[in-house]
């Protein structure tokens, strides 16, 4: 059997058995979605950078890094900007809601603020298209798998979901948080060692520029692929608009910053978050650098970071890298996961069929979401090979709708229900009609994604001076 299968198959039970492990501590609902509010400032970090330095952060940047050179870092940066956002402001301001109104999702806080029929329009969103992009994971699993471990796509989807949907199902958030810290330490330890092994591989940074110098054959675009800017100044701030909120109003994020034990561990858990994640941001882009001179030609750029893993470095570290990156997809896996359980659950079936349904059944159908989202991901990850093309979409969708109602009504009164429904209609109407009927381009150098978010705070200005919210149950921040 391949070395490597070995490896995966038992860094695989290990993460399971952490998992399984872990379930004497969830005694009800509020365990199994919020981690019974008792997360203090490490524990916090964990969950929050483990998705954070994720597949789009490790494989996505590295992929980037192989077709746009070192500016691919930028994607990063804009995360980690997002990240902060939610440190200072949003987390903070929600946190607070959250312990008074013992909110478990980001639909709970929805409902206060605006209706249960906007926390049902957005709910219903989420949960279908987090079904998809959490297919798209279990295929970035076994893809790296593929090419690493010589398994087939089949089997790879299997083994994603089995480890994902073991683990979280068992304990939710309190399991996934401890299996975040093994899995962020084995993930950060293996990228800052693959560096300078990949770097020697390549003749160090000279080399590395003289051999993609001798692959492009032009020294405008090896400026380019050396330069900050270099992918260009739209594509570059396409990044922090698409990517920038998407890390402040995220249902995953936000849940878990509602198991804060106080005020104090969200700033500084997060504010960390961020800081590790600049920090990281120029690896994935230099290694995704280096498999465009060791492996050129790639059809399927996100198979760059496993190549170069893999055909750089001895067996042991490539081992640990592998480790790695299965890390990367799977804590962004069980990030997936958990919008769909919660999405589902409490932010579906319990507010609009089952409203008096007991803490003990409620928490027995979360775990039986989670396993049936992880069937119904692994059918869609089998039968729809092209289903992460279309992840990028729903991410779209989600930032769209989400940040203008998300900031505007945590900060001020104004708002109204209908101020938020016509933001975000606006903003998801305006958003599918240019990705689809202007082939992604938005006005000015903007794409279709940051022209919609620019719509939704316009509107979203608009509408609630022309017509603000009547009644003043809104919260003082």
């Amino acid at each position: 059997m391949n070395g490597y299968v070995w490896v995966i198959a038992l860094y695989s039970l290990l993460l399971i058995a952490i998992g399984f492990f872990m379930t004497k501590r969830v005694k009800g609902s509020a365990d199994f979605f919020v981690g019974g509010r008792n997360f203090g400032t490490l524990l916090l970090f964990i969950t929050l950078i483990a998705p954070n330095i994720g597949a789009g952060s490790t494989v996505g940047v590295a992929g980037l890094g192989y077709k746009l050179g070192i500016s691919a870092m930028w994607w990063i940066v804009a995360s980690a900007l997002g990240t902060f956002v939610l440190a200072f402001w949003v987390g903070p301001a929600i946190w607070r809601l959250a312990k008074e109104h013992q909110f478990y999702t980001l639909g709970d806080y929805l409902e206060f603020r605006y209706h249960r029929n906007f926390r049902g329009l957005i709910s219903l969103l989420m949960a279908v298209g987090t079904i998809a992009i959490f297919a798209g994971q279990l295929m970035g699993i076994a893809w790296i798998l593929s090419v690493v471990a010589d398994v087939s796509k089949t089997t790879g989807i299997l083994i994603g979901a089995a480890v994902v949907v073991l683990y979280f199902g068992a304990g939710g958030l309190v399991s996934a948080a401890y299996v975040n810290a093994l899995e962020a330490t084995v993930k950060l330890v293996g990228f800052f060692v693959a560096v300078p092994l990949v770097m020697n591989f390549v003749g160090g940074w000279n080399g590395l520029e003289t051999q993609v110098a001798q692959r492009l054959g032009d020294p405008e675009l090896l400026a380019a692929y050396f330069s900050l800017d270099g992918a260009g100044l739209t594509t570059i701030l396409g990044f922090f608009l698409m990517l920038t909120p998407s890390f402040f109003i995220s249902p995953g994020l936000i849940g878990k910053i509602y198991g804060a034990r106080d005020e104090s561990t969200v700033r500084k858990s997060t504010a960390l978050c961020g800081l590790v994640m600049l920090a990281f941001a120029l690896i994935p882009a230099v290694l995704g650098m280096a498999a465009s001179v060791v492996a050129p030609g790639l059809v399927e750029r996100d198979l760059a970071l496993p190549i170069v893993m893999k055909e750089c470095m001895p067996f042991w570290a490539s081992a640990l890298a592998l480790a790695a990156i299965f890390s990367a997809e799977v804590s962004a896996a069980d990030a997936v996961l958990y919008m769909i359980t919660s999405s589902f659950t409490k932010d579906l079936y319990k507010t609009f069929i089952n409203p008096d349904i007991a803490d003990e059944e409620l928490l027995r159908h979360s775990r039986f979401v989670t396993l049936a989202a992880g069937a119904v991901g692994v059918g869609l990850a089998i039968l729809l090979p092209n289903v992460i093309s279309a992840l990028s979409i729903f991410y779209s969708l989600m930032s769209v709708s989400l940040t203008a109602p998300l900031l505007f009504g945590l900060f001020s009164r104004r708002p109204s229900t209908l101020a938020a429904f016509l933001s975000a209609g606006i903003g998801i109407v305006s958003t599918v009609a240019l990705q689809f009927g202007n082939a992604g381009k938005g006005i000015w150098i903007l794409n279709a994604q940051s022209t919609g978010i620019l719509l939704t705070l316009v509107v979203m200005a608009a509408t609630m001076y022309a017509a603000p919210a009547k009644e003043s149950k809104k919260q003082e921040n």
